[in-house]
């Protein structure tokens, strides 16, 4: 069993840079794909940037050259990094893992609410 904590949301300007963390319980956390997800309000949840225990890591093109993603599996931790924030980044913001195995995300976040004014 994995539960992820997500925290660094916050309120900010247009752009303005801001770093979501998500701590991991579970001794498996260093294999498993961690990816971050995003929900803005009266629309249905899209993937954000995700990162393999490889390093590999891939980005949704709307967050292509602003968002990093990274991972420290000594501290299990994955963080996003976010620049240049736009008023379209306002979301809730999602933490999610699952094993090299499944194709679904298995564990879940609760969720850390970023609003970006313009």
């Amino acid at each position: 069993q994995v539960q992820l904590v997500e925290s660094g949301g916050g309120l900010v300007q247009a752009g303005d840079s801001l770093r979501l963390s998500c701590a991991a319980s579970g001794r498996t956390f260093s294999t498993y794909v961690m990816a971050w997800f995003r929900q803005a309000p009266g629309k249905q949840r899209e993937f954000v940037a995700t990162i393999r225990w490889t390093g590999a890591i891939s980005y949704a093109d709307s967050v292509k050259g602003r968002f990093t993603i990274s991972r420290d599996n000594a501290k299990n931790t994955v963080s996003l990094e976010m620049n240049s924030l736009k008023p379209e980044d306002t979301a809730v913001y999602y933490c999610a893992g699952r094993s090299v195995s499944s194709y679904e995300w298995t564990y879940w976040g609760q969720g850390t609410q970023v609003t970006v004014s313009s």
